[in-house]
């Protein structure tokens, strides 16, 4: 069974979304597994401090290596087989091609990191992966790890409805989808294209992916680029 468990400050921000719609239902019928640890509860001293400041010198706070590290030794079982992922800005793209394989294997550590990011010394000793949902920052990894976490759990046997509904989406074939239209047949003087209406599964094939590499040449030609 897929197992996520999320190192984080906000521990209340899990399930979240995840606990709703198709995740939630996969969740209660235990098809995937969530633990959501609270980060601090291996800080230091009275006020459990997790972070303090940049060595150097600079702006803002660091998370320490001796607490994020004993945060995740605590959270991992006995030869865990399950990459563990830092959200990072700076991190390699995350790509449905990364949700499918973490789909199909035993589950995901989040490291949801906050302040300034964390010392470098932990990412290199526990050999996280740093993964980036776009170039953009966010508060904190939370958000970045709930995107992370429905890309992949959607992909589980038994979550979707159709197994086959994931083929044809964005990304899965290399391009973006096609357009999808459904009734009424004409909605304020817009019509559904003919092609779809014809009957004819050669003719709908051949137009949705005529509409597919019109869209990816117009709005993402980076991944046409990739498939050069």
């Amino acid at each position: 069974m897929f197992a996520a468990t999320v190192l984080t400050l906000f521990p209340e921000m899990f399930p979240g979304p995840l606990g709703a719609s198709l995740a939630g239902e996969g969740l209660a019928r235990g098809l995937w597994s969530l633990e959501a640890r609270d980060i601090r509860d291996h800080g230091l001293g009275r006020h459990r401090t997790v972070d303090d400041t940049p060595a150097g010198g600079g702006p803002g706070m660091v998370m320490r290596a001796d607490v994020i590290g004993a945060s995740l030794d605590a959270a991992l079982m006995e030869n865990d087989p399950r990459p563990r992922l830092l959200m990072s800005p700076r991190g390699a793209p995350f790509t449905q091609r990364l949700a499918r394989q973490w789909a199909e294997g035993p589950g995901l550590v989040l490291i949801c990191p906050r302040f300034e990011g964390v010392d470098e010394r932990v990412i290199q000793g526990r050999g996280l992966l740093e993964v980036s949902i776009g170039d953009f920052v966010l508060s904190g990894g939370e958000i970045a790890a709930l995107a992370m976490l429905d890309a992949c759990v959607r992909l589980i046997s038994g979550v979707m409805g159709k197994a086959e509904s994931a083929l044809e989406e964005s990304f899965e074939s290399g391009i973006l989808e096609y357009p999808h239209y459904t009734r009424p047949r004409e909605w304020e003087g817009l019509a559904i294209p003919e092609a779809l209406l014809s009957g004819d599964h050669e003719r709908i094939a051949i137009w949705r992916r005529e509409q597919a590499l019109r869209l990816t040449k117009a709005r993402r030609p980076d991944l046409l680029k990739r498939g050069d």
